[in-house]
């Protein structure tokens, strides 16, 4: 068959949305039942989506020349199956699969930008009208997808987003000149990774951090890590004011491939969001072996099965106390890392793609 699959997600600051893309980019030509895959941006379908991960750097004429094929959709050999991993189908497409990751913008819209709230009022509806069939990550989602929609169930199918097997525990020998890269001590810190917005929840991890004892705090200070986001004024003050205290450190966007040293080098993880749609970060620190914290709402327990421990960020106190507890229960903490690596384990790209193409073929057929 012959797929296209629009690619604008890519970017040199790769979100979990983007990160899924890039794995269809990767995943999808491996499969044997897929002879061809076009990319599209908008109405430009383009030959190298590596180009839209380009960081730093001008691209050279030739570059420019063959990322570029064409600059309208209409053209010979049309695909079988357009797919949108990023919730809309361009004004062009008149039907597909579209990925919707979560309702977050429906949901919690004071946690968004004004332009992403009226994109969606503007584009959210007619592409569901046109849509063959929706994916989404997690059986959480999808039940809420159903409901909100009113789709019938056989119209949404979970498929469940993978963890690259890069993320594996990593030796202290291993990810010592990483951390020493970043500034990062090697006796270990807590660590949250998130876009810098108001779901993520990061003012209550830093609450919380704050209310630590202090030689708790000094020993394990937190690290933020994470792409600019937005709706984060505030946040960017009180990140400002804990790494003047010195008990936080703000590490801004890490590159995919350091990130596995990073986590490995965290005494414990922490994922305090409002509301996800499956959450990547806690399950990649998870395959590293090291303990997490995660929200004990929306799909984080469903998509962690019990390998983390679950809190309610906004008590403060039980927040701090859950958090102290993993930072110093060695007990706890060795059955959290077996558990977790076990539960990351299940999770595969490889098991993604080859659903993906399953449902492709099932909407041609």
């Amino acid at each position: 068959m012959h797929v296209g699959l629009f690619v604008d997600a890519l970017s040199p600051t790769l979100t979990g949305i983007g990160r899924y893309c890039l794995e269809l980019v990767r995943g999808l030509p491996r499969d044997s039942r897929i002879l061809r895959t076009s990319y599209f941006v908008g109405s430009n379908r383009i030959a190298n989506p590596a180009q839209l991960l380009t960081v730093g750097r001008r691209a050279s004429r030739f570059e420019r020349a063959t990322a570029w094929l064409s600059s309208k959709v209409p053209f010979n050999a049309r695909p079988d199956i357009l797919h949108s991993p990023n919730y809309l189908l361009p004004d062009w497409a008149e039907g597909g699969i579209i990925t919707v990751h979560d309702l977050s913008v429906f949901r919690y819209p004071e946690t968004h930008p004004a332009e992403r709230i009226a994109s969606f009022e503007a584009r959210f509806q007619t592409s569901l009208d046109r849509a063959q069939h929706l994916i989404v990550d997690c059986e959480t989602i999808r039940r809420e997808v159903i409901e909100f929609t009113g789709l019938k169930p056989s119209q949404v199918t979970a498929i469940p987003l993978g963890i690259s097997p890069s993320f594996r525990p990593v030796s202290m020998e291993d990810r010592i000149p990483v951390l020493r890269s970043y500034g990062l001590p090697l006796g270990g810190y807590g660590l949250t990774l998130a876009a810098l917005e108001p779901r993520k929840r990061i003012d209550r991890l830093m609450v919380a951090w704050r209310s630590l004892p202090k030689g708790v705090r000094n020993q394990f200070p937190l690290v933020v890590a994470g792409a600019a986001g937005w709706k984060n004024e505030a946040l960017q003050q009180e990140l400002d004011r804990g790494a003047g205290e010195g008990w936080l450190i703000p590490l801004g966007f890490v590159p995919e491939a350091d990130l596995p040293s990073v986590y490995a080098g965290a005494r414990i993880f922490a994922f305090p969001s409002l509301y996800e749609g499956f959450g990547l970060p806690p399950l990649e620190a998870m395959a590293t072996g090291v303990p997490t914290i995660v929200a004990s709402q929306s799909c984080l327990p469903e998509v962690t099965r019990g390998a983390a421990m679950e809190v309610n960020p906004d008590d403060v106190e039980g927040f701090a106390q859950s958090i102290q507890r993993a930072l110093e229960d060695n007990g706890w903490r060795s059955r959290a890392i077996i558990d977790s690596i076990e539960v990351a384990r299940s999770y595969t790209w490889d098991k993604c793609i080859d659903n993906t193409v399953d449902l492709y073929e099932r909407c041609i057929n």
